[in-house]
């Protein structure tokens, strides 16, 4: 039975394992290959229209201050050596003495509506990030949790924990009986850490079940590194936007940023480890260029006999129409040759529909899909007052430059473009990317809106 009291738990982060697995993987990159490269990163809210009060504000600050004190404790490392055997040791010793320093990589500034001095004052806010790429990669994670927090906690207050395990063990149980494999994905927007916590209880709980009745699903773990320490699980993820987003920047070479960011991942984990690539940063149709590649060295430039494609295990969807993803896909393996059969990964904005809809349609090409769910585990709520859905923040941190120069990511919508303008258009003009809306991806009511019940 879980626990409904959060009183007990400390307020905010108290882990740097608190985090996606990927921060930590691409740290571990960024380590091996651009240790002394400065970065900045830029916070958007994609739902303008929830701003956070001054005390809201004043409660994040002092949140954010606390990351400082935050370090990994010997049983984490013990953890990550045991478990992510893919993190090299010189990482692990660096991570070790790894220390966030707030008070000089971090700018937080609110901006009042109708200044009144009261804590009630609304407004929006602004967190701009700046230092090593090395030193400041593990901030994104941990701030938008903690401003999500924020918001629930002072903004909207409509809600309690009720019936959050048994909606989480109805929502894994109806996707393990449907032979859904899938892992939890909700670190970044989830409505608190007690929250999550509950999550995972009842996703395990629907897994033992399922385990039992023979159901054909599986969870097969969770993205947040902490929790799957906590919970027995698996910690799940290989890479962001981030990593091929900070080496397109470094290197000014677009037209080649996707098989490098390969090849320089490959070179740290070897191949077919952490094997599930991510393809839409600067458009899916130009990293397919790049994964039917041969595998190279960026050390002695060495070639392999075999492509990226032929040894990544699958590709992960995380924007544009998914059903024009898996067709793209088929005919992508099927011009390389390749019958292996692979998986791909759908990350973008799922629910239980959602996740049927193209497990079927994956299934039917050939591919096995499997499914990262995230905001819909771990902040579908009902305003206790209104029975109405009450709607998640949608927001976001991403690298906005690296040694100098502008970070951008183009996506496979246009609603996910990010980044400087000027830059994006000149991106896309170097790689010839032709411009996709989606119907699907308007990232405004990503997460519903208010007239909709909740577990939509």
């Amino acid at each position: 039975m879980a626990n409904t009291d959060s009183s007990a738990l400390p307020e905010g982060i108290f882990s740097l394992l608190d985090t996606d697995l990927y921060k930590l993987t691409m740290q571990c990159c960024v380590l091996k290959f651009f240790p002394d490269v400065s970065v900045t990163y830029s916070f958007t809210n994609r739902t303008p229209d929830k701003k956070l009060t001054r005390a809201a504000f004043q409660w994040l600050s002092t949140q954010v201050d606390k990351l400082g004190d935050v370090s990994v404790s010997s049983d984490e490392l013990h953890f990550l050596k045991n478990t992510c055997t893919y993190l090299t040791d010189q990482y692990l010793q660096f991570l070790s003495t790894f220390r966030l320093k707030p008070s000089k990589q971090l700018k937080l500034i609110f901006n009042p509506i109708n200044d009144t001095g009261k804590d009630s004052d609304v407004g929006d806010f602004s967190i701009h990030t700046e230092g090593l790429w090395v030193d400041t990669i593990l901030y994104e994670i941990p701030l938008l949790a903690l401003i999500s927090e924020a918001y629930f906690k002072f903004c909207d207050t409509d809600w309690d924990y009720s019936g959050q395990l048994e909606n989480a063990y109805q929502k894994g149980s109806t996707l393990l009986k449907e032979g859904c494999v899938f892992s939890e994905f909700g670190t970044r927007r989830r409505r608190d850490y007690h929250t999550q916590n509950i999550v995972i209880e009842g996703l395990k709980k629907a897994q033992h079940n399922a385990s039992q009745e023979g159901w054909s699903g599986k969870l097969t773990g969770t993205s947040n590194v902490h929790l799957a320490m906590k919970h027995g699980l698996f910690p799940v993820g290989t890479v962001a936007h981030e990593w091929f987003m900070g080496v397109a920047a470094i290197t000014n070479d677009y037209e080649h940023a996707n098989e490098l960011g390969l090849k320089y991942w490959t070179a740290t984990f070897g191949e077919g480890v952490l094997g599930i690539a991510l393809t839409d940063t600067f458009g899916t149709p130009a990293f397919l260029q790049a994964f039917k590649q041969q595998i190279s060295s960026p050390d002695d430039g060495k070639t392999s006999c075999q492509t990226y494609a032929q040894v990544f295990a699958g590709v992960r969807q995380d924007s544009g129409d998914p059903l024009d993803f898996i067709k793209m896909m088929r005919e992508f393996y099927d011009q390389q040759g390749i019958n292996d059969k692979k998986t791909i990964v759908f990350s973008d904005s799922l629910n239980l529909d959602l996740c049927f809809k193209y497990k079927a349609a994956a299934e039917a090409e050939g591919f096995q899909p499997t499914f990262g769910v995230g905001t819909f585990f771990t902040n579908d709520f009902v305003g206790k007052s209104t029975g109405k859905k009450s709607i998640p923040l949608n927001i976001v941190i991403k690298i906005a430059s690296a040694n100098g120069r502008p970070a951008v990511k183009i996506s496979d919508n246009i609603g996910k473009n990010t980044g400087d303008k000027m830059t994006v258009e000149e991106v896309k003009h170097r790689l010839g990317y032709k411009e996709k809306i989606w119907a699907g991806g308007n990232e405004a009511t990503r997460w519903g809106t208010s007239d909709q019940p909740a577990a939509v």
